[in-house]
């Protein structure tokens, strides 16, 4: 059950990004799951630039498994961690084919399945793709979790458990691009501009930063 905290800051994020969404683009199931695994540590922005070369190229499973591994590698290389990605994404697509039939599975437990694809990865895809109530725990949603009073949860799955309980289903869709944007253009890692931040009232950490 959602705290009246909890509810408040909802609003507040809410207020301040009425249009907090995905910023990857994407046209089908698959390609979220493609940008999805390319954005570890690598901004939208570049993924989406790295995307639209991919996609021209390879946007379903069949033609990414035409692309050799050496292929992949160089198309996505500004993405950092390239030949990890690369393995991952040819990995998964080799499972979607043979397991699925060439279709994204759309539950949280077959997307597990797949070579290369986590919880974060999985929940993302629940909750984008497939518009079911799910919270992915990035390194913004972690780090404002523990900001804001929200989890203290050590690892990435015990805040995905914390959120899971205090948030309501309908509130699991926007939180998690709420306290995206909230941690890209407000609450950053290194900077957080708490002078100018909504939520300065609600949060267990404001102080420490001022």
């Amino acid at each position: 059950m959602e705290s009246d905290k909890t509810k408040r800051i909802i609003e507040r994020l809410q207020t301040l990004y009425p249009d907090a969404h995905c910023e990857l683009n994407y046209g089908t199931p698959y390609q979220l799951l493609v940008a999805v695994i390319l954005s570890a540590q690598c901004t939208d922005k570049r993924v989406n630039i790295v995307t639209e070369s991919l996609f021209a190229r390879a946007d379903t499973p069949q033609k990414m498994l035409e692309l050799s591994e050496s292929e992949l590698q160089e198309i996505i290389h500004s993405c950092g961690f390239f030949r990890a990605k690369a393995s991952a994404i040819l990995s998964a697509s080799l499972d979607i084919l043979e397991k699925f039939g060439g279709e994204v599975p759309h539950t949280f437990d077959e997307l597990l399945t797949l070579k290369g694809v986590g919880r974060k990865t999985a929940n993302v895809m629940m909750s984008v793709a497939f518009h079911e109530p799910a919270i992915a725990v990035d390194t913004h949603v972690y780090r404002l979790s523990h900001r804001l009073g929200l989890s203290d949860g050590k690892t990435p799955y015990d805040v995905e458990r914390d959120l899971d309980r205090i948030l309501a289903p309908e509130d699991k869709l926007v939180m998690h691009h709420l306290l995206i944007f909230h941690g890209r253009y407000c609450c950053k890692a290194q900077r957080p501009q708490c002078e100018n931040c909504n939520l300065f009232e609600l949060c267990i950490s404001g102080d420490k930063h001022v």
